[in-house]
């Protein structure tokens, strides 16, 4: 059971069950839940592959089943520049024409999930379905029968190995504000450990870091962007506040993002441009120098295998006598640690938070947990602005800089009481 947790609010009692129901399951039970899940859906035909998606998650699932000595039949691609050609050897056919050849022999391994565009699972399985295709499932589940191979993937992981936290899941349940934000918790939630790929809510309309219903955006904000990539935030920013005279600060450590990132800079006015300061490091827990894959992409990260050796610093040292007011986070998986590297700055500064937690998948409640550890001065809502869990941002926001219908839902209870994360 879960420890009882002192919340300002009572959370909604449907959605404490659903918490309750879903981290009840026992251990044993999970793992051979994740072991026998892929074989369950896809018997008989489990023996037998054909791979949904030709792009870099389908090559990834090729490249592990052919470590596994298993060669799926086929790549399937909805798009008909890749008909009839091979990708890494394997052919690549059309739907109708897969669909007619497997579609009563094989199961259908859809092997598409990425932040960009609105493809859902449902989409393709559907897709599928109409085709008269007898078995079709996604990836996830293949990644959970062949976890050495395969995991973790982003925030696709081994459920049973986080149930030892369940009661930081529970108290992180009593963090949220609003019920937007508990919902979507649990949605993440049964998705991580069950792989509910369809209870997984719409991206919200807001703009991704400046939701509009949370709090108004400064033209004297001090902006931190970590993981500055290309300066698409920054261009956001200065979208949603023109009159902006704050100062701004990149950290963007794959060399050809920061070139990127260089050339935009020069094309703001010179005005803007000297108060931008960019750095070609990462952001981290300490002074370290760690192995980092560059793929001139959004999706460049830190990686034994890595081609690249970048700098990490933490904040609490670099950003000197600047008082941050917003902080934006989403730096492939190392948020957490980058957050310890600014645990003073956060405590004396109070600066907004925009964190993505979709990287790993205890990210989701270890996150909160610890900006609520650092200061009890925060409120916390949790927004999809992707689908399929990507672009997953907690937002911590101080009650100062709440704007009105947040502060007045919040003033309907009581505060929830600070907790510390060891």
């Amino acid at each position: 059971m879960l420890e009882a947790t002192e919340a300002g609010w009572l959370p909604h009692v449907e959605l404490r069950a659903e918490l309750e129901a879903l981290l009840s399951e026992d251990v044993v039970a999970a793992i051979k839940r994740e072991q026998s899940l892929f074989d369950t859906l896809t018997s008989p035909l489990n023996e037998s592959l054909v791979l949904f998606g030709a792009g870099g998650l389908g090559r990834k699932t090729l490249a592990g089943l052919r470590q596994l000595g298993r060669e799926p039949l086929a790549f399937v691609d909805n798009d008909p520049n890749l008909w009839s050609r091979a990708v890494d050897g394997l052919a690549v056919l059309s739907p109708q024409a897969a669909a007619g050849r497997f579609g009563s022999s094989a199961a259908f391994i859809v092997t598409i999930w990425r932040a960009e565009g609105g493809h859902r699972f449902a989409h393709t399985r559907q897709q599928l379905h109409d085709l008269n295709c007898a078995k079709v499932v996604s990836f996830a589940c293949l990644f959970w029968k062949y976890p050495d191979i395969f995991l973790p993937y982003y925030a696709v992981d081994l459920p049973h190995k986080f149930y030892a936290q369940s009661n930081d899941i529970g108290h992180a349940f009593a963090v949220w504000a609003d019920d937007d934000s508990r919902r979507e918790y649990i949605a993440q939630l049964r998705w991580r450990f069950w792989l509910d790929f369809d209870g997984l809510r719409s991206p919200v309309g807001h703009p991704q870091y400046f939701p509009d219903d949370l709090f108004h955006l400064s033209a004297d904000e001090v902006f931190v962007d970590c993981g500055a990539y290309d300066g698409d935030t920054i261009r956001h920013l200065l979208l949603r506040q023109p009159s902006f005279r704050g100062k701004i600060f990149c950290f963007e450590p794959d060399p050809r993002n920061f070139q990127k990132l260089e050339r935009y800079i020069r094309t703001l006015k010179k005005s803007l441009r000297d108060r931008i300061t960019l750095w070609p490091a990462a952001v981290g827990m300490r002074h370290e120098t760690v192995r980092f894959k560059g793929t001139a992409t959004a999706a460049s990260g830190v990686s034994p295998t890595g081609d690249l050796k970048v700098s990490f610093l933490p904040l609490d040292e670099v950003i000197g006598d600047f008082r941050p007011t917003f902080i934006k986070m989403d730096i492939e998986g190392v948020e957490l640690e980058a957050l310890m590297g600014a645990r003073n700055t956060i405590d004396q500064t109070l600066p907004i938070l925009a964190i993505c937690v979709y990287h790993q998948l205890d990210h989701l409640w270890r996150i909160p947990l610890f900006m609520q550890s650092v200061s009890n001065q925060y409120r916390f809502y949790l927004r999809p602005h992707n689908e399929e869990g990507w672009e997953l941002v907690c937002y911590a926001v101080p009650e100062g800089r709440l704007k009105g219908v947040s502060r007045k839902a919040i003033s309907c209870g009581k505060r929830t009481d600070r907790r510390v994360v060891r």
